[in-house]
């Protein structure tokens, strides 16, 4: 059973990874780090500890992580249009938590379970590096030690903010790339392949079908992520990609996707600013520290991503 950190900006699709690691039996989710993004981050603090409550999994702590990029004081979430106004589709979650988020900070919960666990703790991370790098920066001991899954980025497809930029490294661009520059574990779950990882109506029926509360907040949040997606352009019509769910079922089973092992760095200014590329300074290096996922086993994640659901939320209801 592998450790777990999630670190999440809890708009929809982290929402689903979230349910997906509760739902994995080879998961042990020891606690997650709110940082923002797709929410601002006392709305992702809210939403993780509330999603908790619904699936009465309140012995799992919530950190809150940096609230705001390098070198800024403040944070406004550009994709309101994708996660609605609370992050979860502006559909409540059917719970409240009763607890707040704990005392100690994001940055140093990762740190101290990164010393405490080792190769048993694997951190993921769907939302702005701002967290990870700044712990990585404050104990640079554990950057040996540490193994990371990031949502974020793309190497062979355009980026889902402009050509360039997936949304995600394009939050800290900074922080992005200090995160790449060191040589930690790290497997970049991008655009290139979570663009392949679907959900559709019929999956959400599914959850909806089993007449059960939190089937149906999943199912009725995730129709709203579906047809806000259809209106992309080019958009494939009734469904929606599952872009930090895939992240988080490659930290269990890193066989689901093929990786290429590359040194990247991250465009911190320009018109390419937030691209993810490889970094020309250490291409002769003879270790590659991150691990990108080109190709993916769609059938059998998606196959895995709806077994899990369906038995969490006919577990608890």
């Amino acid at each position: 059973m592998k450790k777990v950190i999630l670190d999440l900006d809890t708009g929809i699709d982290d929402a689903l990874a979230l349910s997906y690691i509760l739902g994995s039996p080879d998961a042990e989710l020891i606690g997650i780090t709110a940082t923002y993004g797709n929410v601002v981050i006392e709305q992702g603090v809210t939403n993780n500890l509330n999603l908790l409550a619904m699936y009465h999994r309140e012995d799992v702590p919530v950190y809150k992580g940096i609230a705001y990029p390098t070198g800024t004081t403040s944070f406004e979430p550009e994709w309101f249009v994708y996660h609605g106004k609370n992050g979860t589709g502006n559909i409540s979650i059917p719970a409240t938590a009763t607890r707040t988020a704990e005392e100690k900070s994001a940055v140093d919960f990762i740190i101290d379970s990164v010393r405490e666990y080792g190769n048993d703790l694997v951190v993921i991370s769907t939302g702005s590096s701002t967290t990870i790098a700044a712990a990585l920066e404050k104990a640079p001991e554990i950057i040996g030690k540490i193994h990371l899954v990031v949502m974020g980025g793309s190497l062979t497809q355009p980026g889902n903010c402009n050509p360039f930029q997936e949304a995600n490294m394009g939050q800290d661009p900074i922080a992005s790339n200090k995160m790449f520059a060191t040589d930690a574990d790290i497997t970049m779950v991008g655009l290139d392949v979570t663009t392949q990882a679907l959900m559709s109506r019929e999956n959400t029926q599914a959850l909806r079908d089993t007449g059960t509360t939190s089937g149906k907040f999943l199912a009725d949040m995730t129709d709203y992520y579906i047809g806000v997606s259809e209106n992309d352009e080019g958009a494939p019509q009734g469904v929606c990609n599952l872009h930090d769910p895939l992240a988080a079922a490659v930290a269990l089973d890193p066989t689901l996707v093929k990786t290429f092992p590359i040194n990247l760095k991250v465009e911190t200014e320009g018109p390419s600013i937030g691209r993810t590329i490889g970094d020309p300074s250490r291409l002769l290096s003879p270790v590659k520290n991150t691990k990108v996922a080109l190709e993916v086993d769609t059938k059998r994640f998606t196959e895995r991503f709806m077994e899990r659901l369906l038995s969490l939320v006919t577990s608890i209801d």
